[in-house]
This record gives C-alpha cells, sequence and structure tokens, in this order.
C-alpha cells in the first residue's frame, strides 16, 4: 500500500490521538528480539476513544493493522511491516481490585498483575512469574507455566472489534485451549476479569521464588529472545525434540538456538529477522527428518518473509 495512504491516516488521527503517532518507526525498539524493520505508522492509543479512531481509519483506508503489545512473542520481518502498528497506552495498563478479583487492561504488563496479585494478597498468579508481555497477549494466546494456565483464571473478557463493537465475553465463550482462544484477530483485548482467592503473601511469595528460580535455570537470560519458538506437539515437548535432534547451538547469522532451553531462539548480538526466520524453519525441517513432527511456531510473525511462509494483518501479540 502506498505511503499516501498512511500518510492520510497520520493527518487524519493527529487531532484527535493523544499519543505519538510515527511514521516508518523501527520496530526492533518494541520487540524483545530486537529485530525487524519500520512499520509504516505507528499510533500509541491511550483511550478507548483512541483505538477506535485508530481502528476506524484503517478500515476506511482498508489499511492493515496489528496490535504488537511489549512484542515479546513477536517477529518483524527485515522490510518492516506494511501497515499500522498499534500500541495499547495509558487507560489500558490499570488494574484494580473487584472484590476478590482483578480487573487488568490489555497493555498492563503481566509482571505488574502478578505483583499486584501478591501485593492485594490473593493467590492463583504465583505461575505467572516471569512470562513477559501484557495481559491481552497472555489472555489472547492463553499462556501458561507449571502446568497452569492463565485462562483458567479468566472470569470474562472485554474486547473492542475493529467495525467498532465491544464485545463482553464471559470464560466459557472464549473456548481456551492450548496457546489459544476464541478471540477474533479483528479484536482487541481491552481489559480482563481475573477471579482469584484470597491467600497467604508469604505463601503466594514463596511459590514465585520457586517458580522463578525454576524459570531462571532453564531458560536463557542476557540475551534477546521471543520465548518459546515452537508450540509442543501433542504430550511431546517441543524443546526436547529440538535438543534430541542434535540442534542446541545451531545458528545463522546473530541467530542461535539456544544453548540452555533448545526451544528458544536467541539474539547474540548481530541477528537479523531473516536470520531468526531461516533458523525457525532449518529447525523444523531437521526435526522432522529426524522425528517425522513438524513443529508449529509459537510466535507471531509480522511482514513479509517469503511466499511460503508469510504471516501478516491483525491481531494481538504479547
Amino acid at each position: 500500500m502506498s505511503a499516501d495512504v498512511y500518510a492520510k491516516i497520520h493527518r487524519r488521527l493527529r487531532d484527535t490521538v493523544g499519543g505519538p503517532l510515527l511514521l516508518g518507526e523501527p520496530l526492533s525498539r518494541y520487540t524483545t528480539l530486537r529485530v525487524g524493520g519500520p512499520a509504516r505508522l505507528l499510533v500509541v492509543t491511550n483511550t478507548l476513544e483512541d483505538l477506535r479512531a485508530t481502528l476506524d481509519a484503517c478500515v476506511a483506508e482498508e489499511a492493515k493493522w496489528s496490535v504488537i503489545g511489549k512484542g515479546s512473542n513477536l517477529l518483524v520481518s527485515d522490510e518492516g511491516y506494511d501497515g499500522v502498528a498499534v500500541q495499547l497506552g495509558t487507560d489500558f495498563r490499570k488494574i484494580r481490585r473487584d472484590g476478590d478479583s482483578l480487573q487488568a487492561g490489555g497493555a498492563a504488563a503481566l509482571p505488574v498483575l502478578v505483583q499486584t496479585a501478591l501485593r492485594e494478597q490473593l493467590g492463583g498468579l504465583a505461575f505467572a512469574v516471569g512470562i513477559p508481555g501484557t495481559v491481552g497477549g497472555a489472555v489472547a494466546g492463553n499462556a501458561g507455566a507449571h502446568g497452569t494456565w492463565i485462562g483458567e483464571l479468566v472470569a470474562s473478557v472485554t474486547t473492542y472489534g475493529a467495525r467498532g463493537r465491544l464485545r463482553h465475553c464471559a470464560r466459557p465463550e472464549l473456548h481456551f485451549g492450548y496457546r489459544s482462544s476464541s478471540i477474533g484477530e479483528d479484536e482487541v483485548i481491552v481489559e480482563a476479569l481475573f477471579a482469584l482467592e484470597p491467600a497467604d503473601p508469604a505463601q503466594v511469595r514463596g511459590e514465585m521464588e520457586r517458580f522463578f528460580k525454576r524459570r531462571k535455570l532453564t531458560q536463557p537470560a542476557g540475551m534477546p529472545s521471543a520465548g518459546s519458538v515452537f508450540k509442543n506437539p501433542g504430550e511431546q515437548s517441543a524443546g526436547k525434540l529440538i535438543e534430541q535432534a542434535g540442534l542446541k547451538g545451531l545458528s545463522v547469522g546473530g541467530a542461535q538456538v539456544s544453548l540452555r532451553h533448545a526451544n528458544f531462539i536467541v539474539n547474540t548480538g548481530s541477528a537479523s529477522a531473516s536470520d531468526v526466520f531461516a533458523l525457525v524453519g532449518m529447525v523444523q525441517d531437521r526435526v522432522f527428518s529426524s522425528s517425522g513432527i513438524r513443529l508449529e511456531p509459537e510466535i507471531k510473525m509480522l511482514g513479509n518473509f517469503d511466499a511460503g511462509r508469510r504471516e501478516v494483518g491483525t491481531g494481538f501479540a504479547g
């Protein structure tokens, strides 16, 4: 799509949206892998009215859009994103207590939610300690660890759709599955309600410390990554399949299969998105050769990679 379209959207939004509007903004600054080219336009929407105006403009101009969250499970191509990258801002980061529940905006950081539950003496979220990203990304992808899934704690979710409709969904309507929910790619999670329970803060803190120590021992630290790259196939571990194929340490350019956890790809300092993408494909091919199982990526890919493997459009990244 031509640059004129995004300049037009920029002009349309500059008097109505309170957050930054940045043409040609490099998305490497907004992803935990620290790779990727520019978005045609980056919009920070601080209010529901900002979000409504932004998506209305995208629909009117037939422009692609995507919520990028904190970019913790996102791979943006080196060419960048021929669309509008949307970040949820101030109003969507709020967390408040409602009885024994916590109401959190879609842009609230998951680590902040976990710490808020501890401070409010509410239990249930200790498993999520150390998981990066936002509430919206975690709920949309049913993030989990240590045998617990965040969907188990969700009482309800409110979304805003590109066609201008707020939708309130109770847990049964969300159809949580492994790394999935029924939340549409054209919907943005604006808030979620978590049903928790009163708990002894010392006990919760102890659980958090145990989970965090386990995470530190098993997952890479100190180098950029996007978290787990592949979904576990059925009851099997993607990391174990990769390790059994002898792929720990396998590199393409500056991208490397982590020596600590084989289901992580790390940026050793000079990786490009093309390096990461090529390594993802190489791991898929070699695991398939050794086990007959083709691993499915868990990370979201944004932009143009090649004709056979391209994932663009709308959606909610962590």
